[in-house]
């Protein structure tokens, strides 16, 4: 199972590679468990600012769903396919998305399914000009499920999600890009170096205030604008008392660089 993701530190910046070339890094049953330890651990990893995730191989990013292992769980009825398939999918891309420390997608070839329902859950995505994308549940009879039926129609708006999510059909990185669901599209050979960039850019300032923001979006997004102000109002008030925001505002008083604790 530990073959499945590879992990790798890089000057505070965590690298996880889905590792199924062969399966095109298709998420079965253990990849999924794999991603969520790996989360937990890193997370409270004071190392660990940032993480980056990408696809082994030349081909895929994640195809999606493991369909032989899946498809034996729906043989057993809806309630093991919900529990062994659906709520593990979702739960997976629901810990991205709320994750504390930034997550980066490296998009570097095939994300389809699931592959695209991690790009459209984790907070920021960069994607190679080879990457190719595709809602593609339909065509097995299905609906997306690991959140897919939600989160593209508020990325991209319903009208243009449910053309996708309807078709089948596969979209360029470009799209992707003009609806929201990657951040840049960048030159193939440049992609890691990108996403490595984009990373450093972010892990220069206070850790706690990037998490502070990271849940303020995630927890605002959807509620009334007047939750989500007393929801940024909230986050606001967790840093006040902490030494990054002192530090911070000395710099800027001081005209000097910033050195963040993370407390």
């Amino acid at each position: 199972m530990a073959d499945t993701v590879l992990f790798e530190l890089r000057d505070n910046i965590a690298v996880l590679t889905l590792n199924r070339p062969e399966k095109l890094n298709a998420l079965n049953y253990a990849t999924n468990d794999l991603l969520l330890q790996l989360l937990d651990r890193l997370e409270d990893d004071n190392d660990v600012r940032a993480l980056i995730l990408t696809g082994a191989g030349e081909r895929a990013f994640s195809a999606g769903g493991d369909i032989h292992e899946f498809s034996e769980s729906v043989k057993r009825g809806p309630d093991v396919a919900v529990k062994e398939f659906v709520h593990r999918g979702q739960s997976m891309t629901a810990r991205m998305e709320s994750y504390r420390k930034p997550i980066i997608a490296a998009v570097n070839g095939i994300a389809f399914g699931g592959g695209c329902e991690i790009t459209e859950a984790v907070h920021l995505a960069i994607a190679s000009e080879k990457a190719v994308f595709a809602k593609p549940e339909i065509n097995i009879g299905i609906p997306p499920t690991f959140g897919g039926t939600q989160r593209l129609p508020r990325l991209a708006g319903r009208k243009r999600a449910l053309e996708l999510l309807l078709t089948g059909d596969t979209f360029s990185p470009e799209r992707a890009y003009q609806m929201g669901i990657v951040n840049s599209v960048v030159p193939h050979e440049d992609l890691m170096a990108s996403a490595f960039e984009l990373a450093n850019r972010i892990i220069r300032h206070s850790p706690i205030a990037a998490a502070r923001i990271i849940t303020a979006v995630t927890r605002g997004i959807n509620a009334t604008i007047s939750e989500g102000l007393q929801i940024e109002s909230d986050q606001f008030a967790r840093m006040v008392p902490t030494q990054d925001v002192r530090e911070g505002l000395d710099a800027w008083i001081e005209r000097r660089k910033p050195h963040y604790r993370g407390n």
